[in-house]
């Protein structure tokens, strides 16, 4: 399975914050990140729907982040949401601008790779501390794909967790802090 695992191409976009070009790779090596390809307003609508639950359950973790990439291949679209860029800081909370990114990179090379070959809809891809993709979602999300991508993600975390050596707070380990009080 994991020799079948598509690496994640690498995307160049500017972040909302400071517009500051940023590459995926170089974001996402090390943590792990839930991706939200957008490029249109129901895509947004789509990805909220997966991203949700898994951002407001992990998103004080430092190993996770949330990136969000708004692509605009037309170069009139790209235009129109450059414009506007004021007005989606304060549509996107303050804590995601520098993981918004707004990019104008051709993807024709990738997208059928990706599995994104609708450019309506939007796409969620999960992708691990090695740049690869363990799991991707589009369109409507079901009940079952939104606990999927939770779960995976914590699946993740946790396996991050323990190769870089942080503890983790578990029942045992508080119980065996409490025999030490007595």
């Amino acid at each position: 399975m994991d020799q079948k695992a598509l690496y994640l191409p690498n995307v160049k976009g500017k972040s909302i914050d400071t517009g500051e070009e940023k590459d995926t790779t170089i974001m996402c090596f090390g943590r792990i990140t839930v991706l939200s390809m957008l490029g249109t307003r129901m895509s947004e609508v789509h990805s909220k729907g997966f991203v949700t639950p898994t951002h407001e359950r992990y998103s004080s973790n430092p190993l996770y982040q949330h990136i969000q990439i708004n692509l605009q291949e037309n170069i009139l679209k790209n235009l129109l949401v450059k414009v506007f860029i004021r007005s989606l800081r304060n549509v996107v909370p303050p804590a995601l601008h520098p993981t918004y990114l707004v990019s104008s990179q051709n993807m024709e090379y990738v997208r059928d790779s990706l599995g994104m070959t609708n450019n309506k809809v939007g796409y969620v891809y999960l992708i691990d501390e090695n740049l690869k993709i363990r799991w991707g979602g589009c369109a409507d999300a079901t009940p079952e794909e939104v606990a999927a991508l939770e779960v995976c993600t914590g699946v993740l975390l946790n396996r991050l967790e323990k190769t870089k050596g942080k503890p983790k707070n578990t029942e045992k380990g508080s119980d065996s802090k409490k025999s030490q009080r007595k």
